[in-house]
């Protein structure tokens, strides 16, 4: 039987060991520290929009947080930036080397953050992470918030901001739900929880116009994004025995049609939606003996499982991994091992 109206869970209370989580990064927080913001490389929604959000958060502090991320900005997301002075990613490590604090945002692994990485290994400055993937044993710092039933990081800086009592101004708002909204697809993918609509329900009480949102990040691509994702579809591959399908982007392509790397987030999403997949695979080739693949699953299948096997992780049902070889060779080895996981699943 449906549960009453006044049965109903509060959807905005803060899960305990969450919320004990974030008082013990709070007291980091001081007044007129230099604080450094980064995230992974190849920025996402929810990288950039944490953030964006979390910089805001800190200005009410009285801190001076910049950006110093270990690839540029996505311009896709250039709009979140309230002061283009923000970033301050083509600094490099020398930016770094000026903060009182590091926080960095939507990663697990020191490794994720690319060139950055050794001299965030050797700063003696407190470390902070807030972070909804699954732990790994090399994090980018000591004082770790981390929940992966989050449906993103951005759902942890709301919460932080709550538990500081800290406002939700436009820049915070605009951040944090970019980075809920991109995290869950559009609000379409199984970490989609009720408390996900529950905050962007308090984002868009704030002031959040949800169709400029989506017109933003979604209504607003390149031409030649969709000239690229027509030779991508070329080249797809379904296996239905096993519920698998694949789609390759050679080396060269993002310069022949003029792209960026956001212009490929979303395209995976193509070999996963054909009926009966239980395993999509994007297959990128980087050039220099490396390829990118990014792993989607639905159902009952831990892509993230998969993705270790080549050095890699993410999500249950969202993982990506660095491959060195050739696009060829790298694709067999790992739509071989795909095949191999799926049928120990059957």
């Amino acid at each position: 039987m449906p549960a009453a109206l006044s049965q109903l869970p509060d959807l905005l209370a803060i899960p305990p060991a969450r919320a004990e989580a974030i008082r013990a990064l709070t007291p980091h927080l001081t007044p007129g520290a230099r604080v450094v913001l980064s995230t992974h490389i190849n920025a996402d929604g929810d990288g950039c929009g944490s953030e964006v959000a979390m910089a805001g958060l800190l200005q009410q502090l009285g801190m001076r947080p910049v950006i110093v991320n270990p690839t540029p900005w996505p311009e896709m997301f250039r709009f979140l930036l309230p002061d283009a002075a923000l970033d301050q990613s083509p600094r490099g490590a020398e930016a770094l080397r000026d903060a009182d604090l590091l926080i960095v945002l939507d990663i697990s692994d020191v490794k994720r953050l690319g060139a950055l990485g050794d001299v965030v290994r050797t700063l003696k400055v407190p470390k902070l992470v807030i972070d909804h993937h699954i732990a790994t044993d090399d994090p980018a710092g000591t004082v770790v918030v981390s929940d992966t039933t989050a449906c993103a990081t951005g759902e942890l800086v709301f919460d932080l901001a709550r538990t500081m009592g800290l406002e939700l101004t436009t820049p915070v708002a605009t951040g944090l739900y970019v980075a809920l909204l991109t995290d869950t697809g559009g609000f379409r993918f199984s970490n989609t929880s009720p408390r996900c609509h529950a905050i962007a329900g308090q984002l868009l009480a704030a002031g959040i116009e949800p169709e400029e949102m989506y017109r933003r990040v979604y209504a607003s691509v390149p031409v030649g994004k969709l000239e690229l994702l027509r030779e991508a579809l070329a080249t797809l591959e379904v296996d239905p025995s096993h519920g698998l399908a694949w789609i390759s982007v050679p080396a060269g392509a993002m310069e022949r049609f003029g792209v960026r790397s956001e212009d490929l987030d979303g395209i995976v999403e193509h070999p996963r939606s054909i009926a009966g997949t239980r395993l999509a695979l994007f297959f990128r080739d980087l050039g220099h003996g490396k390829v990118k693949v990014s792993l989607r699953s639905t159902g009952d299948v831990d892509v993230n499982a998969l993705a270790r096997q080549f050095g890699g992780g993410g999500h249950a049902r969202a993982a990506g991994a660095l491959i060195a070889g050739g696009l060829d060779a790298v694709r067999d080895r790992v739509v071989g091992a795909a095949r191999s996981y799926l049928a120990t699943l059957a």
